[in-house]
């Protein structure tokens, strides 16, 4: 079963994964995989193909090539970049919850709950504050229990405190679901010390692996600079120790 911590098995992976658009070839051989329990953070310039990738795994976009490879039954909540919905509109954020498909208030009030705002569900939309929507849009993706979710750059456009009490809230999710998430973040003081993993992307895997391996690779560096010292000094701060060693690879085939 997904979600099952007993099972090795990925809950989805990619294989030789490519997707064109517009003619464009934007992903070329993708070969990754999400475990259950983990968290795997994507990385990578604008227009490296970061949300495509997300979007091909949930199945709402193509390959042109390759595979995307699910478990059995696997459910995926998805938390895109923003609120999709008209803010005027004058809805209640129960009734957004249950729309299209209709919910029970127990599973509306858990959701609230897991999501950080247990007394949200009589709010306006139109009277949340981005970081609310964020978390309703969150709560949204929690309704059916999923074993992986997925999470589109979720803190865009949220201050620093927002942000960070954001992910905190995605760590309390995992402890106490066991879900996996994937998410897209550009803030990489946050994946250093939030992530197992670490994927950078660049319309192709560049480097993967703990935090502090892709930190210190070349093609990290190559893309992000070297201002990452405080992040990779934040995480050895708060993981008590200065050195990891894992099964990470690089691929320097690509430029």
């Amino acid at each position: 079963m997904p979600g099952d911590p007993r099972v090795t098995l990925p809950l989805i992976r990619t294989e030789n994964l490519d997707v064109r658009q517009g003619g464009r070839l934007v992903l070329h051989g993708i070969d990754l995989s999400i475990r259950a329990g983990e968290i795997v953070t994507l990385v990578g310039p604008n227009g490296s193909g970061k949300s495509t990738l997300l979007r091909a795994m949930i199945g709402a976009v193509a390959p042109s090539a390759g595979r995307v490879v699910r478990a059995p039954d696997l459910r995926i909540g998805y938390v895109p970049q923003t609120l999709s919905t008209d803010p005027h509109l004058p809805m209640t954020v129960r009734r957004f919850l249950g729309l299209p498909h209709a919910i029970t208030d127990t599973q509306a009030q858990a959701a609230l709950h897991r999501a950080g705002l247990p007394h949200a569900g009589r709010q306006q939309l139109a009277d949340l504050s981005g970081g609310q929507r964020q978390r309703i849009l969150l709560a949204r993706a929690l309704l059916h229990d999923p074993h992986l979710l997925i999470l589109d750059e979720p803190t865009q456009g949220l201050d620093q405190p927002g942000s960070a009490a954001f992910y905190r809230q995605i760590a309390a999710i995992r402890a106490e679901t066991g879900c996996a998430v994937l998410m897209v973040s550009h803030e990489l003081h946050v994946v250093m010390a939030a992530s197992d993993r670490v994927i950078c992307l660049n319309g192709h895997v560049c480097c993967e692996g703990h935090p502090e391996h892709v930190a210190s690779a070349p093609e990290y560096r190559a893309l992000f600079g070297t201002g990452t010292g405080g992040a990779l000094a934040l995480y050895r701060h708060e993981h008590g120790h200065d050195h990891h060693h894992d099964h990470s690879h690089t691929d320097d085939e690509h430029a």
